[in-house]
């Protein structure tokens, strides 16, 4: 069996890793099953791409097709143009895509109108908010999907009530923690870490990337000021996002508690969040990682497609007013946040019952 795997965003560097480990693990047994790596180059900064390559010790790409840049509309028109030439040279038996960046949705598509059968890896998960483009990438990409693995109960239900076949679902957990549980003895310390005289539990971590929260840099400054008001002593170690970076009015923030820093690589971030007093955010895979290491999340968003963070783990919505901050601080700094648990089969074993289940279709 030969697998096409598709990585073209940050995100989707920490959910390949454990998949292409979990392969090579039956390649040494001798079972016949291969693949290869396709970078869409969606991610093209070196910190945002190439860094999580190196840390998380995945192999070069078979080709990357240097898709960065441009909008929605022309980034995914050319992952498709050029995912269709590889894939016509290079056929497969199998394309696995994985999470709900521009290049699973693209890839997921040209598959199909090739007539390769599509695995898509985290399926079923939905925030119900159409204005977000990964939402529009998941229910496209599960409605062309042939194998689904899913993250929870929660995303198998989503599916099934949206007609997909049970026997096509496949409860596996997650991957993203596969990655963080084999890397966890690895975290390493930022070089800056103690030039700001940091340690742990004695500053937040903060991360803001999306439009709602960043497009518009009066909203954004509201949200800083309304942190550093209410932080108390607590220093805030926000790494910019560069969407956000081009909002960011440095001026107007100037604080000696604010420290801003450059996005962070895989090993040195988790170190930073697994010594936070509570991390701030409104990314969907931070509330998966702070859940998993037992550390209270504040999500600013209304929504989320990870509920089982919140209902199992340590996340909670906090909606997009700036106001929320106040009274989720103080429930933080009396102690009372929740402790919350770990969801079922995040146990670091999904790459390996993936594997396993496509071994069992063999397609």
């Amino acid at each position: 069996m030969h697998i096409t795997l598709i990585a073209g965003a940050r995100p989707n560097f920490m959910k390949i890793s454990p998949i292409i480990n979990a392969i090579h693990h039956k390649k040494v047994q001798g079972v016949s099953i291969d693949f290869s790596l396709v970078h869409t180059g969606q991610h093209y900064d070196e910190k945002m791409s190439q860094q999580f390559f190196t840390e998380l010790d995945i192999p070069e790409p078979k080709v990357n097709l240097a898709c960065g840049g441009g909008s929605q509309a022309e980034q995914t028109a050319a992952i498709m143009v050029k995912f269709e030439g590889y894939l016509m040279e290079n056929p497969t038996d199998l394309v696995l895509v994985v999470g709900d960046v521009t290049s699973t949705m693209a890839c997921a598509i040209v598959a199909q109108k090739l007539g390769v059968k599509v695995a898509h890896v985290e399926a079923g998960i939905r925030s119900g908010d159409w204005s977000m483009p990964e939402e529009i990438n998941r229910l496209v990409t599960d409605s062309i999907t042939n194998f689904y693995f899913t993250t929870t109960l929660i995303a198998n239900q989503q599916l099934l009530s949206a007609g997909v076949p049970d026997n096509k679902i496949f409860f596996v957990g997650n991957t993203m923690i596969d990655t963080l549980l084999k890397n966890k003895h690895r975290f390493k310390k930022p070089l800056f870490f103690d030039q700001h005289d940091l340690k742990p539990q004695n500053y937040l971590v903060l991360t803001l990337h999306r439009p709602d929260n960043v497009d518009d840099p009066i909203k954004l400054n509201q949200w800083l000021l309304e942190i550093l008001s209410h932080c108390r002593e607590y220093k805030i170690v926000f790494p910019v996002h560069p969407r956000t970076n081009k909002q960011l009015d440095r001026q107007s923030l100037s604080n000696e508690k604010l420290i801003l820093i450059e996005p962070l690589g895989y090993l040195a971030f988790n170190y930073l969040v697994q010594q936070a007093k509570a991390v701030i955010t409104d990314s969907g895979g931070i509330t998966e990682e702070t859940t998993v290491m037992g550390i209270p999340c504040m999500t600013l968003r209304n929504n989320t497609e990870r509920p089982e963070t919140c209902l199992v783990g340590t996340n909670e919505l906090l909606g997009t007013n700036p106001k929320a901050i106040k009274p989720a601080l103080e429930k933080l700094f009396l102690g009372q946040w929740k402790k919350g648990g770990i969801p079922e089969k995040w146990d670091g074993m999904a790459a390996e019952r993936i594997v396993n289940h496509l071994l069992e279709l063999q397609m």
